[in-house]
C-alpha cells in the first residue's frame, strides 16, 4: 500500500513518523497548502478542478492523509480514481450527508460519492452528533437512507425525530414518528460488525475515518468530537479487512487553526466549530500516535486478501 499525503494546511509536518508506520510501496507529498484556504469547508467547482489536476494517478492501493476534517470532501476525489465498484466505510461523528450545503462541502461529500458509478453504497459508523437531531430539519439525506444506498448505524444516538416514514434499514426502523437507531455502543462492536458484513456485496472497500469520532480524549480535531473508542475503530479495520479488499483509504482529523479569509467561511466556522481558547499539546502529540495505530491497522489489512 502506498502512504499519500496532501499538503493541505501544515498539520502533518511534524508527524515524521508516519513515514515509517508501515512498509509502504511508495511514500508520496502532495503540495496543495496554495489552494487549502479555497478548498477549506466548501470549495467552488474551479478549486475542486485545480486540485484534481496536482493528484498523481493511482498505482495500486492507497492511503491518503488529507489533514483537518474541514478537507473530507476531497476523499471524493481521491475515491473518483477507483477503477472497481467499492462499497465506502465511513467512519465519523457526522453523518456528512446535508442536501443544502454547496456540493463540494465537507458536510455533504456523501452525496457526491454517491453520485461516482464505482460507488455502490456508503455504509456510516460511529455517529454521535446533533447532525441526527430532527435530521429532515437540516438536509440530511434520508432518502438515500430509505433506499439503501446509505446504511448508518450510530455508536450511540437517541432516537431522531422526522415528520415522514422512513423505510427501515439495517442500522434503524421506523417507529411512531421516530428512526430509532442500532447503536454499536449497545449491540456491542462485534455484532454491529456481523451486521454490517451482509451489506457489503462488493469485493472491494473504501475506508474514510475522519478522527472526529473518537472521544477527545484521545485525538484533537476542528469540530465536536464524538465517543467511539479507537479499540473499535481498529477492529473495523481488521475484521472488514480480513473479508474485504482494501482498494483505497483516506484519514482526516487532524487540528489546524481556521484562517479564512473568505468572510462566509468564518462565519461558518464560529457556528459550527468548537472555538478552542488554547491547544493541549499532549492530545495533539496524541493524533500522531493514534495516525500511526490506523496507519498499521489499515496496511495490514491491505494485505489479508
Amino acid at each position: 500500500m502506498r502512504l499519500q499525503i496532501l499538503d493541505l494546511d501544515g498539520s502533518l509536518d511534524t508527524q515524521t513518523s508516519l513515514r515509517t508506520a508501515a512498509p509502504w510501496t511508495a511514500i508520496d507529498t502532495v503540495p496543495l497548502r496554495d489552494l487549502g484556504p479555497r478548498l477549506r469547508l466548501w470549495s467552488r467547482d474551479r478549486s475542486i478542478r485545480a486540485a484534481r489536476k496536482h493528484l498523481p494517478a493511482r498505482a495500486g492501493p492507497t492511503l491518503s492523509l488529507l489533514g483537518s476534517g474541514d478537507f473530507h470532501h476531497l476523499a471524493v476525489l481521491l475515491m473518483e480514481q477507483a477503477s472497481e465498484p467499492i462499497t465506502v466505510i465511513h467512519i465519523d461523528n457526522h453523518p456528512d450527508w446535508v442536501r443544502l450545503a454547496p456540493h463540494w462541502h465537507c458536510g455533504s461529500w456523501v452525496n457526491r460519492a454517491l453520485e461516482l458509478p464505482q460507488v455502490v453504497k456508503l455504509i456510516t459508523l460511529g455517529v454521535c452528533s446533533d447532525d441526527l437531531v430532527r435530521p429532515d430539519r437540516k438536509g440530511g439525506n434520508l432518502p438515500a437512507l430509505g433506499a439503501g444506498r446509505i446504511a448508518l448505524f450510530p455508536w450511540q444516538h437517541a432516537p431522531s425525530r422526522v415528520w415522514r416514514r422512513i423505510a427501515d434499514g439495517p442500522g434503524h426502523r421506523y417507529e411512531n414518528g421516530h428512526l430509532i437507531w442500532r447503536n454499536l455502543a449497545e449491540t456491542g462492536i462485534e455484532a454491529g460488525l456481523d451486521a454490517i458484513i451482509p451489506l457489503i456485496t462488493t469485493a472491494a472497500i473504501w475506508i474514510s475515518i475522519d478522527k472526529d469520532v473518537l472521544p477527545e480524549s484521545e485525538a484533537l480535531t476542528n469540530w465536536d468530537q464524538g465517543q467511539m473508542p479507537l479499540a473499535a475503530v481498529l477492529q473495523t479495520v481488521r475484521t472488514l479487512g480480513a473479508r474485504k479488499r482494501i482498494a483505497g483509504a483516506d484519514i482526516c482529523g487532524e487540528f489546524s487553526p481556521p484562517r479564512h479569509a473568505n468572510v462566509f467561511k468564518r462565519w461558518e466556522a464560529r457556528m459550527d466549530q468548537p472555538q478552542r481558547a488554547s491547544l493541549d499539546a499532549a492530545l495533539l502529540a496524541r493524533n500522531e500516535a493514534v495516525n500511526r495505530e490506523l496507519l498499521v491497522a489499515i496496511e495490514q489489512a491491505s494485505r489479508a486478501i
